[in-house]
């Protein structure tokens, strides 16, 4: 391969990392609205993860049959360990808050990247350079303070941080199972997928669980849908879209930045108050994913043909 020829491949690899990267941010900012748009929901957790799911997929699939790439049994059956993986994020997670404080869930959630980061360089190859490691720890530390800051709750449960435990690692595993559909299944397929599968899971759980599955009122249809598009249709398209074409460890740990955005905006539409701590603490969040992005942004163009050659 000729110096110029590698360098036209790193120019266009480096392209689309940059739009994996704006993708990948981009999500996390979607999904922190549902923390917000969950309080103006009278339903349960499991209830509203089965009419979300149910009207996420619903939409997607008839998005993809107007493009004319309808949704195929292959995609379904080849989705299947993502699905169950996010169904099973979802039950497990608020089982976990309702025996156990917010805080002990969140902050185990946040683990999330360390686990994906093991995985992603047994499994997927990735290198991940001792300074970004540093700076993923540092993010973790100031979401520690930025969740334990902002309650006084100690509502702790041993039996409601091992289920926290068990959605930390479904959401780990959903996204490990986004990452190796590339090349099998298209990112969207795969969105499909997922969301009919946690559709699927969600709902007898709730009627097993006993919660009320009645149809929503107008308003909490109203609020569901804003829910559907933003944390389902902008988060889990684009989340999954992004993981193409970065490496798995960043988009893991972009996910810290969910409670971040999701205090912030607690504060602009529900009137909760950010600590001195909290507002320091969220400001590390980002400082250090910048200096992750950063890094990224200014790879040497031989790293990345190096890359390009591994793959």
């Amino acid at each position: 391969m000729t110096a110029s020829r590698v360098e036209t491949v790193a120019d266009a690899d480096r392209r689309e990392l940059l739009r994996g990267l704006g993708g990948a941010a981009i999500a996390v900012c979607a999904w922190s609205t549902g923390t917000v748009l969950v309080k103006y929901i009278d339903m349960g957790g499991l209830a509203l993860g089965a009419y979300r799911f149910a009207i996420f997929s619903i939409g997607i699939v008839a998005w993809m049959e107007a493009r004319g790439t309808p949704f195929r049994w292959r995609a379904f059956r080849a989705s299947m360990w993502g699905g169950i993986a996010l169904g099973a994020d979802i039950a497990l997670f608020f089982s976990a808050v309702k025996q156990t404080s917010v805080v002990n869930a969140t902050i185990i959630g946040s683990l999330q990247p360390i686990v994906v980061g093991v995985v992603a360089a047994r499994f997927f190859g990735e290198q991940i350079k001792r300074r970004d490691a540093l700076w993923s720890l540092v993010a973790l530390a100031g979401v520690f303070v930025v969740v334990t800051a902002g309650s006084g709750s100690d509502d702790s449960s041993w039996q409601g941080d091992l289920l926290a435990f068990g959605a930390m690692g479904a959401w780990s595993a959903y996204f490990i199972f986004s990452k190796r559909s590339a090349g099998t299944i298209t990112s969207t397929e795969f969105t499909a997928g997922t969301a009919l599968w946690s559709a699927i899971i969600c709902t007898p759980l709730a009627f097993l669980l006993g919660q009320d599955m009645s149809l929503p009122d107008a308003e909490s249809w109203f609020w569901l849908i804003i829910m559907t598009i933003s944390a389902g249709i902008i988060g889990h398209t684009l989340m999954n879209w992004s993981l193409v074409r970065i490496p798995l460890w960043i988009g893991s740990t972009f996910t810290l930045l969910i409670p971040v955005f999701s205090a912030i905006l607690a504060w602009m539409f529900l009137g909760e108050a950010i600590a001195l701590a909290q507002a320091l603490a969220m400001a590390v969040v980002v400082g250090a994913l910048a200096a992750i992005v950063h890094d990224q942004r200014h790879k040497p163009t031989a790293e990345i043909a190096a890359e390009e050659v591994v793959t």
